[in-house]
């Protein structure tokens, strides 16, 4: 007797409603909320503020000074950081009467939190950490901050003094987690200490001043059914990508940076049968998988002599070794893509990684390019021979102009012909327009092709409804 793919509704998923309760399932593309926080707010140019805000960061300067010079900073900084914050305002506002500052309440505690951020975290980063919305922060030199909120890039002012004072900041983060960069190590990548992704390059690398990248690691995980919520994905696609992983079909998650390639990894490992061990290989560990046998690996840079670096393809060759049921790279980019393929094919089918491609066909040409770099003498045919064997779908995401992220299309591999690798689209995102403030106007749809693996998840039990794969039929 064959049942519903129910795996997303047991993860928390709302439930699937019945045939004619249909119509009121819809997925909304559009996110009001969402969309409507995405216009930055108007930035203030008058001078009056650009002097109060100069003002402020004087005089927090000249505080942080007298603060260093007067009070024992190593006992302050052992103290909780509530008492440690009552103290620098008591500190701070016998000084600002003594110096004659006219601030006000708001502003004077702006200037402690500031102090206190400085002394024992980021110093101006601090609140742009702790902002939930923003995703990313760039920063190109002291003066010329942007982050990103909804997937849409705004420029912020980010109270540095000056470049020495960016410097100082980025030297705490990378000292607190083993790492050094100057002159002579002048770029530097690695995961602070509460999961971020982390990259600098300061000068001579870094022409105009000291370059800072910092992918935020996200506390609440997204699952397939918020994807499915936010309209990235819809219900059909999520049930069919959950059984096809489930039932270890190997799958390969392409897009370009910042499309949710990670955040799609995660939310498709959830339906990992719990009783399988799993190794995650990756060069920042960001994945975040739920299962109970979970081995995690992370590559190591070359040390200041050039020694000591351990790399991608090192830890698949050893995961190998581990006996993995399945191998999780966190990215496919070089040499370590020939072990990967040669896991897949040979006995860890269900395996899963990620690539920088823009298409399903390019992610295919990708991995081609990737195996040429390993240098052993291999024939286009018996290339592609590797991947087509391997490989049983490709997920492509897609980030679009008005920041929304996508599925914008999900293929099956089905095999070789000729010296071609075949594949067959399943489901598309299909854009139809743009309206007037510039969001996208689209729907999925399925092509009509019914997936070959159909037949491996009917023998577990797993069925889907006709509809699923009705050719031009708009998904909900």
């Amino acid at each position: 007797m064959s049942s519903r793919f129910t795996l997303l509704r047991n993860r928390g998923a709302a439930p699937q409603p019945t045939a004619e309760a249909a119509p009121e399932r819809a997925v909304a593309v559009t996110i009001p909320s969402a969309h409507k926080s995405q216009k930055a707010p108007a930035k203030p140019d008058n001078d009056a503020t650009s002097k109060t805000s100069n003002r402020v960061v004087d005089a927090r300067v000249r505080l942080h000074r007298m603060l260093i010079e007067e009070i024992n900073l190593v006992a302050l900084e052992k103290l909780p950081r509530e008492e440690m914050h009552r103290q620098v305002h008591e500190f701070v506002s016998e000084k600002t009467r003594e110096e004659r500052l006219a601030i006000n309440v708001a502003e004077l505690e702006d200037l402690v939190s500031d102090i206190v951020d400085e002394m024992v975290g980021l110093g101006p980063l601090e609140p742009l950490l702790k902002d939930p919305s923003i995703n990313d922060i760039l920063i190109n030199g002291h003066e010329n901050c942007f982050v990103e909120r909804h997937g849409k890039l705004e420029q912020i002012h980010v109270p540095f003094k000056d470049e020495a004072h960016l410097l100082r900041v980025i030297s705490k983060i990378v000292a607190a987690v083993g790492r050094r960069v100057d002159e002579s190590q002048p770029m530097v990548d690695a995961r602070m200490l509460d999961g971020s992704r982390f990259n600098a390059a300061i000068r001579p690398v870094g022409v105009d001043g000291p370059l800072v990248s910092i992918r935020k690691f996200s506390k609440n995980k997204l699952g397939l059914h918020k994807l499915v919520e936010f309209g990235a994905i819809t219900q059909p696609m999520a049930e069919v990508l959950a059984a096809a992983v489930h039932a270890r079909k190997t799958t390969i998650i392409s897009g370009g940076t910042g499309t949710g390639k990670t955040t799609m990894l995660n939310a498709l490992s959830a339906f990992i049968p719990e009783d399988e061990r799993l190794i995650t290989i990756e060069d920042a560990a960001e994945l975040q998988l739920q299962q109970p046998h979970v081995a995690r690996m992370e590559t190591r840079p070359a040390n200041i002599e050039g020694h000591g670096e351990i790399r991608q393809r090192d830890l698949v060759k050893n995961a190998l070794r581990m006996r993995p049921d399945r191998v999780i790279l966190g990215e496919c980019r070089g040499e370590e893509a020939f072990d990967m393929l040669q896991a897949m094919n040979t006995g860890h089918e269900g395996s899963m990684a990620t690539i920088h491609a823009n298409t399903p066909r390019d992610a295919i040409g990708r991995l081609e390019q990737m195996l040429g770099m390993t240098g052993m003498p291999m024939t286009v045919s018996s290339i592609r021979s590797q991947i087509a064997s391997a490989l049983d779908l490709i997920v492509q995401l897609t980030r679009l102009s008005d920041g929304k992220r996508k599925v914008t299309s999900v293929a099956e591999v089905t095999g070789m012909e000729g010296d071609v690798i075949q594949m067959q689209e399943i489901f598309r995102y299909v854009r139809t327009g743009t309206e007037g403030d510039g969001t996208i106007i689209g729907h999925f749809e399925a092509t009509g092709i019914r997936p070959r693996f159909l037949g491996d998840l009917r023998a577990m039990g797993i069925e889907f409804p006709g509809h699923y794969f009705e050719p031009g039929r708009p998904q909900e």
